[in-house]
């Protein structure tokens, strides 16, 4: 494990699940200046790829079950896939002032690593083009590059066709 930061980094549940695993990661801080960026706006922003920064989406198809999805910053989920790739009827976004509780994560912080309870988690395929990539850490702000096989290690995920 190595952790690379510009400003103090407190450890997350995510980094703590890696760290459990043997998974080598870096971790970055960065301090935004805005309320909230968007995840293209922030990679772009400290000269990353857009391609290799993923965000994490929480789902439900009714109360109580929970999906996640691991997708880059610029792609549009395509809930028709991700309904397909997880088996059921149809899938809604978890409304954001839901997601805290459902997740333990905040909105533009939440990693698809160490949520309160495991979900079925899917990351998008692309991700297994890349050496690494990037996802929340657990904080806004906060990110870890990893590589995507240790990332569906650490999430419990599979790869799947996810964006439109």
């Amino acid at each position: 494990m190595s952790s690379k930061s510009k400003h103090k980094t407190v450890k997350t549940n995510a980094m703590r699940i890696l760290e459990e695993e043997g998974i080598t990661y870096e971790s970055s801080a960065h301090e935004l200046k805005d309320a909230f960026t968007s995840g293209s706006d922030m990679a772009r922003m400290f000269g990353q790829d857009p391609e290799q920064v993923f965000k994490t989406l929480v789902l439900w198809a009714k109360r109580g079950e929970y999906y996640v999805c691991v997708i880059p910053v610029d792609e549009t989920l395509d809930l028709k896939k991700a309904a397909a790739f997880f088996g059921v009827k149809k899938l809604e976004m978890l409304p954001l002032k839901e997601l805290l509780g459902v997740t333990g994560y905040v909105h533009g912080g939440c990693s698809p690593v160490g949520m309160k309870k495991q979900f079925p988690t899917a990351v998008d395929e692309t991700a297994s083009l890349f050496d690494e990539i990037l996802v929340s850490g657990g904080h806004v702000g906060l990110q870890i590059k990893l590589s995507p096989d240790d990332l569906l290690k650490a999430a419990k995920a599979d790869y799947a066709d996810l964006t439109m």
